[in-house]
Parts: C-alpha cells; sequence; structure tokens
C-alpha cells in the first residue's frame, strides 16, 4: 500500500452548507454500542476533556484538488477542536478547526466497507485517505464477531504498519496514554467481543453499569463488616 498524496493539492475548507452527506443508516446494529462503549468509558476515567471530540460515523473533511472529500470512520478521538461544537455539528475539517485524529477505528461487518481500500484517485479508499492524506497515527480494524483487532500505525516512511500487540494482547496508543485491547463480555444485551481501554498501570477504564456494580459490592462489604461490629447499618 504504496500510495502517495503528492498528486494532490490538500487544502482544509469548511464543507459547504449545500454539501449532501450521505445519509445511509450504518450497515450492523453494533457498530453504535461499540462506538458508545469506547467513548463511555474515557468520559468516566475523566480522560474526555471538554475540548476533545469524538466521532462516531461521522464525516471527516478535506478538499482535494479542489474537491470536497468526506470520510465518516466508525469511531475515532480528536483531542482539541479549536471551534464551538455547534460548528462542527454536520462535520468536523482538520487543521482549520482544531486538530487531526490520533485514532480511527473501523468496524467490519457483512457489507463491504472498504476499510483497506488504497485507492489513491478520486475518491480515495478509507485506507488512502486516512493514511496519506490525514495522517492518522493509529488506525484500528475491528472485526466484531471473531473480536480480531488489527492496529496499524504510520512508521517514518509515513506509511501504515501492522503493530504486535503486548504480552496482555493490547496495543499502547501513546497520543492517548492508553492501551487498546479485546474484552469479551456483555452489555446493553449483547454478549461478545469489545473494544477496550486500559491505562498506563493496566486498569481497566469501566463502564457506568461496572462502576455502579463496583460501589454496589463496596457497600455491601462495608454492611457486612458494621454488623460483625455488633452495628447495624442504616438503610
Amino acid at each position: 500500500m504504496l500510495a502517495s498524496a503528492a498528486a494532490y493539492e490538500i487544502t482544509w475548507k469548511k464543507l459547504p452548507d449545500d454539501f449532501v452527506l450521505d445519509n445511509e443508516p450504518v450497515d450492523n446494529i453494533n457498530q453504535p454500542v461499540l462506538a458508545a462503549a469506547l467513548t463511555e468509558s474515557l468520559e468516566l476515567a475523566g480522560r474526555l476533556p471538554a475540548s476533545a471530540l469524538t466521532i462516531t460515523n461521522y464525516g471527516i473533511c478535506a478538499t482535494l484538488n479542489n474537491k470536497v472529500v468526506v470520510k465518516a470512520p466508525d469511531w475515532g478521538f480528536i483531542p482539541f477542536i479549536k471551534v464551538p461544537r455547534e460548528e462542527v455539528k454536520r462535520s468536523y475539517t482538520p487543521q482549520l478547526q482544531g486538530d487531526f485524529p490520533v485514532i480511527v477505528m473501523e468496524f467490519l461487518s457483512d457489507t463491504e466497507g472498504g476499510e483497506y481500500s488504497s485507492k489513491p484517485t478520486y475518491p480515495p479508499g478509507k485506507w488512502f485517505y486516512y493514511e496519506q492524506v490525514l495522517k492518522v497515527p493509529n488506525y484500528a480494524i475491528f472485526e466484531p464477531e471473531t473480536g480480531v483487532l488489527e492496529v496499524y500505525r504510520l512508521d517514518n516512511s509515513r506509511q501504515y504498519q501492522l503493530q504486535t500487540p503486548d504480552e496482555n494482547n493490547r496495543y499502547w496508543i501513546a497520543e492517548m496514554n492508553l492501551f487498546l485491547g479485546i474484552w469479551q463480555g456483555s452489555r446493553e444485551n449483547r454478549t461478545g467481543y469489545w473494544l477496550r481501554w486500559w491505562d498506563e498501570r493496566g486498569e481497566q477504564l469501566l463502564w457506568g453499569s461496572e462502576l455502579a456494580e463496583q460501589e454496589r459490592q463496596r457497600a455491601e462489604r462495608l454492611a457486612a463488616q458494621l454488623r460483625s461490629l455488633g452495628v447495624e447499618p442504616e438503610a
């Protein structure tokens, strides 16, 4: 996948108000819940600053030789936007409106979405766009049914290289100071494989339901300790 963006003049312009975005629904019921789970744990762990933006099936724009290109990853993280959030309701243009994404993700489904497409001609493929135009440092491709996760990172030659997970089968995302990996379990009536975050100490970033269960267990232990001392805890 050695295509280059050199043939393009790349500019960063706001999406025209009359530009018609693709309004087709997501092609897999798992995509919204997988994306929501990634965002929720970041927010609850205090890892989602007010100036950051998480994107879910949401257009990232560039103008190539005066032609607008919009690609909508299934999930992505932008560390800082410099405009009011009202200005990025429809789409987001890096550099013009804030940082470039530090990671984008695609969740594979039965529909061929071109996640591996390095087609350089207009309109370019997703791989080419993320690698050569946006230069997103991390690109993750996840197969929810099998739990297979591929993480690619830009190397010194500005090409994506498949990364090898660590001994815990996780990938270090340096720009977020977090590990990304696979977890198997249940959430929102879905049992299967999920993408999860772990911090630099190896502690998993929890969802709200898990934090609530953790608190319930803590309260039960405290109540048991009080009863062992002959004190009936207040209801």
